[in-house]
């Protein structure tokens, strides 16, 4: 795939570099991001629609203070899970962070697995309409009477290219799919294609880390979804839930891990259950991301479970920045 770059009248080289760091959870992109951080002059920017959200730490993995303390991240720990954090507002909140990196003489590194985000970024937005309470609330309705998997069957008649990336379960994405088309009697992968933006004015490197064995990411992700458990992930949920005027259906409540949580303290899921659970939902979302990723958005690749991975990174980076 070609690199996603804006070529203005004297060449794309007098752009400046900017980095993407895609790839699924549990990939290492953190960890790629923080040896970078520590030998380049880059500066980074989350690119996670889970850690825009304050005290939720545990189950989005998120860099503790320490951490953050000596590589800040932009774009983290922005709203209260209260609130919901939109694919337009991280566009121009992310171009204006790329626009401060690059006045300091520095490189943006955006690193992250939220893939709708990086289409934002670097397509634009279509104009969609805006969201209609009571439909929302008849789609919820039909729905809690015949299952999410229903209504993805229904949506696959009328916009098949929306609902093959949809999970048959991801209620979230499909409500929002089946609304746009009840408005507007058009299929939102149609709307879609007719946005126009101009691109972002950088040279940008999409690196994905992706998995030349997926088994042993599944059980990477397998172990880390174990470890959060064991670090207070329901704790967690149950402190929010005390702390914030929150409900399972809130986009913070809906992200993996807090969703099955959520689910285990209200009793649909037992709670011997809830760490397969959590684990077979992260899954899927690997899955999700890693079509994305090959399908649309990298125009590079890194094997994530390469031993030298880090080294790898950097020499590519290091390439395409001239340090």
């Amino acid at each position: 795939m070609a690199p996603h770059t804006a070529t203005p009248a004297n060449g794309p080289e007098a752009l400046p570099p900017a980095i993407l760091l895609m790839g699924p959870t549990a990939s290492g992109k953190t960890g790629l991001a923080l040896h970078l951080a520590e030998r380049l002059p880059v500066e980074l920017i989350s690119v996670d629609s889970a850690l825009v959200f304050r005290d939720m730490d545990i189950g989005t993995a998120k860099p503790d203070a320490e951490t953050l303390a000596r590589f800040p991240h932009a774009l983290v720990d922005v709203i209260s899970p209260e609130e919901a954090y939109s694919a337009a507002r991280f566009r121009s909140d992310a171009l204006a962070e790329m626009a401060a990196i690059t006045a300091r003489g520095k490189v943006p590194l955006l690193v992250g697995g939220t893939m709708l985000y990086y289409k934002a970024l670097l397509e634009g937005l279509s104009d969609l309409p805006q969201a209609d309470p009571a439909l929302r609330a008849a789609i919820d309705a039909e729905a809690a009477a015949h299952g999410w998997p229903a209504l993805h069957a229904e949506l696959a008649r009328f916009d098949p290219t929306t609902a093959a990336r949809l999970a048959p379960n991801d209620s979230q994405r499909l409500q929002r799919a089946i609304e746009i088309l009840r408005l507007t009697g058009r299929p939102m992968s149609a709307l879609l294609a007719e946005q126009t933006a101009a691109p972002p004015p950088y040279r940008f490197l999409s690196l994905a880390l992706l998995p030349s064995d997926r088994g042993v990411l599944h059980q990477r992700i397998a172990e880390r979804f174990a470890q959060m458990l064991d670090a207070g992930l329901v704790g967690e949920v149950e402190g929010l839930r005390t702390r914030y005027a929150l409900h399972p259906d809130l986009p913070s409540m809906r992200c993996v891990g807090y969703r099955q949580t959520w689910d285990m303290l209200d009793g649909r899921i037992p709670p011997g259950e809830l760490c397969d659970r959590g684990i077979f939902a992260t899954r899927q979302l690997a899955k999700r991301q890693i079509t994305w990723l090959t399908n649309t958005l990298a125009n590079e690749a890194l094997d994530c479970l390469r031993p030298d991975l880090a080294a790898a990174g950097e020499a590519r980076v290091r390439a395409v920045i001239g340090a």
